[in-house]
Formats: C-alpha cells, structure tokens, sequence
C-alpha cells in the first residue's frame, strides 16, 4: 500500500502523530520523523476536531499534544529525540 505524505508517495506508515501546526513540540517531532526517513500519518487536529476525541483517548483526557502512535499501540505523548530514539530502537 502506497500513501502521500508531505508531497512524497511513500510505503503504508505505521507512525500516526496527532498535532496541530502551531504547537512547536509538533514542528519537532515531525522535523524528527522526516530527518530519519521514516513515514508518517499526520493529523491535523486544529482542521480535524472530531480527532480532539482520539488524543484524550490516548492522554486519560488531557488534550496533550503531539501524540505519536505506532503500530504496536503503543503512544508516545509531548516525546523528546532520546524518548523516540528508544522506541525505534536507534
């Protein structure tokens, strides 16, 4: 399965980060995910709302973001570098 992200048609990601643009933590970790080469969904809570539900699903009701998702279910809330360092194993 093939999807665009960012402009680049790229293998299916197995990352979903929850953010909005202006949120720097946000800018971060996708200034994170995109110097590692490693795809990403992105979802834009700020022009999807309805997705406000999913990150306070996933932060016991805080509205923390970013949330960054990956395929095993686990999530990560606000991470560093070494915090997404140690989950991909880098």
């Amino acid at each position: 399965m093939w999807l665009l992200i960012e402009g680049k048609k790229t293998m299916a990601a197995e990352i979903t980060v929850y953010g909005a643009d202006w949120c720097g933590d946000c800018r971060r970790t996708k200034q994170y995910l995109g110097k590692n080469d490693i795809a990403y969904v992105w979802v834009d809570v700020e022009a999807n709302p309805h997705e406000i539900a999913t990150v306070m699903k996933y932060n016991n009701g805080r509205k923390s973001i970013p949330v960054v998702v990956f395929s095993d279910g686990t999530h990560l809330t606000e991470p560093s570098e070494p915090d997404m360092d140690a989950k991909l194993g880098r």
